[in-house]
């Protein structure tokens, strides 16, 4: 299976998602979008990764990529292409596919407790409980059509399945490396007090046996995937982005 990554930012990379395609001798590539990284072709990867980011998928007027970005997750969707976004990719796909982006009722930054809401899809795949982590301050409405999988007591919508597209808010790939670069980039996000943040020395210390949890979820779910594209018809495999 040939995996392709959108990377937005040095300090969120593929972490425990790179780990497993190598361990399981799938080929993965990446483009750095925010250093002017082509994006690939449809005919070029059978699983779209789109990685999070400190960015706004609203800031179009900032970065003008983000629109060329939804137009090949729009485009990855419509042909039948297996899609993973998470975070700010699973805003990504959200707002390529009509829904809207906004900020959030409260910001979740750290290991919070997601509830599955449906054993449809790939909600099967969840536990009823689990703990990722997350470090977020948008949230997103439904796509037309989308099956909603998970939520939190603040934000509702935390995962969601659209066809051959999935959305998580949340971050199964964590590492304890990933979970660091974020701290070290990004502690100016967390508000000392807040109900939904976790203090950087808390979510450091609970990120060894927590991230091992998660990326068990994270490794049912992309071998699920890559499963469901064994055994799919070749999608369609023109290069148009529209």
């Amino acid at each position: 299976m040939r995996i392709h990554v959108l990377q937005h930012v040095a300090f969120e990379g593929p972490a425990a998602i790179e780990d497993w395609a190598r361990r399981s001798g799938h080929v993965i590539t990446c483009s750095r979008l925010d250093k002017g990284g082509p994006l690939p072709t449809l005919a070029g990867f059978d699983l779209l990764v789109i990685m999070g980011g400190p960015m706004s998928v609203n800031d179009e007027h900032l970065q003008p990529w983000l629109k060329e970005e939804k137009a090949l997750v729009r485009s990855a969707i419509g042909s039948g292409r297996a899609v993973l976004g998470v975070c700010l990719g699973a805003q990504m796909i959200a707002a390529a596919m009509g829904a809207r982006v906004y900020r959030g009722p409260e910001k979740e930054i750290g290991w919070f407790p997601v509830r599955r809401v449906t054993e449809a899809g790939a909600g099967a795949l969840f536990p009823e409980t689990f703990a990722p982590f997350h470090w977020h301050g948008e949230t997103f409405d439904l796509p037309d059509s989308a099956i909603r999988l998970a939520e939190t007591d603040a934000v509702p919508n935390q995962a969601f399945q659209l066809g051959s597209a999935l959305g998580l808010q949340f971050h199964l790939e964590a590492t304890p490396e990933s979970v660091q670069q974020l701290v070290d980039n990004a502690v100016q996000d967390i508000e000392p007090g807040k109900p939904f943040q976790q203090p950087p020395s808390e979510l450091l210390a609970q990120t060894p046996q927590a991230s091992s949890a998660a990326q068990i979820i994270l490794y049912n779910l992309l071998h699920h995937m890559a499963e469901s594209i064994n055994h799919a018809p070749e999608p369609a495999a023109t290069g148009r982005v529209s």
